[in-house]
């Protein structure tokens, strides 16, 4: 049963059929070929209560979120004022664009979205400066993968939703290592730059008064994300309610900017619907296959397989590390999650892992995959935004920065409490 289902998702994958349907084809066939009990006709009513569930509601608001501040023009206004800030560092402008990713993050909770929205504001100071193009471009493939770990991140809201894990503790729980891994970053830029001084290109000429010029323009996302973290955590608001709050907070940022129009309006409707729809067909579908596996006992034996294997906690995770890097290279981290948690969240919490905890470790391995090859979501919006040379650019320039994922999650093997540190000192 085991070996026809991973066969059969396998061979759906290879033949290019969305994951959407390859979830649900999977999830009909062991139901029916599996079970003499009819579950297909158990599956409505399992897809209704798995989508009635409230915290799902967040993700449009923070897709629409995301939409109105790039459609605004607000993020482009922060960027510039990061430039002023943090071009005096090796690397010049590339470090605005981990900040600009990295506060973006804050607000969109979305890594393609961020990564798109700095990228086409940032890509025209790689020849204006002289930048090394390759670190450059994957300096913006590498920050875009912040917004699924900084909060308000949707693959936390959605990991939470699957594992009934509190989204606030989540939210907490990434944001120390998302921080520490902007800044980590940063020093990767530093570091490339001191070993190769001809990539980091000429700064930009600025002064402390351009500087305290430009400070309104970095409020608006620092005041969204305010608004919606804040009003969760002094128990104003769910994060479902937060996240409304936030959208009505950018479009009256929107409004007082004077880019709240019409047009406008219909561009993030629009956009917002196609990315809602994308993100809620796939967690219906997973939501589904998870009921089966639980129904046909497969996560048990899985579980009770590797518990069989007598194999230690530190070794079962190295071997997920690895098992997670070789599958985020063919498959999206939204997939590869959706597709894995119902199977490995059991086993890791058998092996006394803490869920929230694994829920950071997850998500840094689904940044990675979003910049490893070859189907690094990243490393392709990035190149469709530059619009001209090769993808391999994107690659070879993303590959640093892979392995700072892979040093952040070492270190939170090694000190799990910079992960569960904030939200035990706030739930205490």
């Amino acid at each position: 049963m085991i070996t026809f289902g991973l066969i059969l998702l396998l061979a759906l994958l290879a033949l290019s059929v969305s994951v959407t349907a390859a979830l649900g084809l999977l999830s009909f066939s062991l139901a029916i070929f599996f079970t003499p009990i009819p579950l297909d006709r158990m599956l409505g009513d399992v897809a209704w209560q798995s989508m009635a569930s409230e915290s799902l509601v967040a993700i449009p608001f923070f897709v629409l979120l995301g939409e109105v501040m790039v459609r605004s023009g607000l993020a482009e206004r922060m960027y510039a004022a990061l430039v002023e800030w943090l071009s005096w560092l090796p690397g010049g402008t590339m470090h605005a664009n981990i900040g600009a990713c990295a506060l973006f993050a804050a607000t969109s909770g979305s890594s393609v979205a961020t990564a798109a929205t700095i990228g086409t504001v940032s890509i025209p100071e790689i020849k204006r400066r002289g930048y090394g193009e390759r670190l450059f471009l994957g300096s913006l493939a590498a920050g875009g993968t912040l917004g699924i770990l900084i909060p308000p991140s949707i693959i936390l809201i959605i990991y939470g939703v699957l594992t009934d894990t509190s989204i606030p503790r989540l939210y907490l729980a990434g944001t120390i290592p998302g921080l520490a891994l902007a800044a980590m970053f940063m020093l990767t830029i530093v570091v490339a730059c001191w070993l190769r001084p001809s990539m980091a290109g000429t700064p930009p000429v600025t002064n402390w008064s351009r500087r305290i010029g430009v400070l309104p323009d970095l409020l608006p996302p620092l005041f969204i994300f305010g608004l919606v973290v804040l009003t969760i955590y002094a128990g104003i608001a769910t994060p479902t309610e937060a996240a409304a709050f936030g959208v009505v907070g950018a479009l009256g940022l929107a409004l007082r900017a004077g880019t709240l129009k019409l047009k406008m309006l219909q561009a993030v409707v629009e956009g917002t619907m196609r990315t809602t729809a994308m993100v809620v067909a796939i967690v219906l579908t997973s939501t589904i296959l998870n009921f089966v596996l639980t129904f046909l006992g497969i996560s048990k034996s899985i579980t009770g397989f590797i518990h069989g294997l007598d194999i230690g906690p530190l070794t079962l995770m190295l071997i997920l590390v690895v098992f997670y890097l070789v599958l985020g290279c063919f498959l999206e981290g939204m997939s590869i999650m959706l597709i894995t948690v119902p199977i490995i969240v059991p086993v890791v919490v058998a092996a006394g892992y803490d869920t929230i905890w694994f829920g950071v470790v997850m998500t840094l391995l689904l940044e990675a995959a979003l910049i490893t090859p070859p189907v690094g979501v990243n490393l392709f919006v990035v190149q469709s935004v530059r619009g001209r040379g090769s993808l391999a650019d994107v690659m070879i320039g993303a590959a640093p920065f892979v392995l700072t994922i892979m040093l952040m999650i070492g270190l939170l093997l090694a000190f799990p409490g910079i992960a569960l540190w904030l939200p035990s000192w706030a739930y205490q």
